[in-house]
């Protein structure tokens, strides 16, 4: 019974939220449906940014570490000046996510449904955040005299939006692990098996797998955050898997998002 409870529960959470795509899904079709994924991404953005850079500035402000994760493996992790790269492109896996996503009614829904589960997985995060604020002291370790140019301007930019808190779970990991199964899941569904399909779908994993090292070459984060992030990412993906293969195996006359309503 417990499991079919979970099941119910995950299934109401991501179902449409009304009040946010009642209007987005009757215009879905306009300008061949990228109005819906423009609305996607802005909805997107909000639910992220808003929880994420709020809890960054309010945890810097109060400047109070509640816990520290830090050991010592994290000060015996090099510095890696060129992956600074790999860890500034999650910020491409939110587009991708959306170009991924074929433009037909069942995969519009497990987008909505996707990108609720994100922000449901952010506002977790968020929640951890400010209940155990975390300074990430690791920044002082950075040579900035060994870093090329392009390296030295990535640094900067990623230093100037975002103070050194936030620390576990890491959202760069938990989003980038979801958001590259989604894509995973969507390039297969829209995409006969080719070589050109495994070979991206090697380089996004690979992205991925450079990306998790990132956070710690880079003195993003600490080790803790890169296994909590992984917790959060793959226990997201575990809730909404359901869900989706529900969607897809809808018949025609119910891939909409509420084809209980009377």
């Amino acid at each position: 019974m417990q499991p079919v409870r979970v099941s119910t529960l995950s299934t109401r959470l991501l179902s449409p939220w009304p009040l946010i795509w009642t209007v987005p899904w009757k215009y879905r079709e306009v300008a061949g449906g990228h109005l819906f994924r423009f609305f996607v991404l802005i909805f997107g953005l909000a639910v992220v940014a808003v929880p994420y850079f709020g809890t960054n500035m309010w945890a810097a402000a109060n400047g109070v570490t509640v816990w520290d994760p830090e050991i010592s493996l994290d000060r015996q992790i090099p510095v890696i000046g060129w992956m600074i790269a790999p860890y500034m492109a999650l910020y491409l896996f939110y587009p991708a996510t959306l170009l991924a996503n074929p433009m037909d009614d069942r995969h519009r829904l497990e987008l909505i449904a996707g990108v609720q589960m994100l922000s449901l997985a952010t506002i977790f995060c968020s929640v951890i955040f400010m209940a155990f604020p975390a300074e990430i002291d690791l920044r002082d370790q950075l040579d900035w005299d060994s870093l090329s140019g392009w390296q030295a301007g990535l640094f900067e930019t990623m230093h100037f939006m975002d103070e050194p808190w936030n620390a576990w779970p890491s959202l760069h990991i938990a989003h980038s692990y979801f958001l590259a199964r989604a894509i995973t899941r969507w390039v297969k569904a829209a995409h006969a098996d080719s070589t050109g399909r495994s070979l991206f779908l090697a380089i996004l994993w690979i992205e991925f797998v450079l990306l998790s090292i990132s956070i710690l070459t880079t003195k993003q984060h600490y080790v803790w955050d890169l296994f909590t992030g992984l917790v959060v990412g793959f226990v997201g993906w575990r809730i909404a898997e359901p869900v989706l293969e529900g969607i897809a195996s809808r018949p025609d006359d119910r891939a909409v998002p509420y084809p209980d309503a009377s």
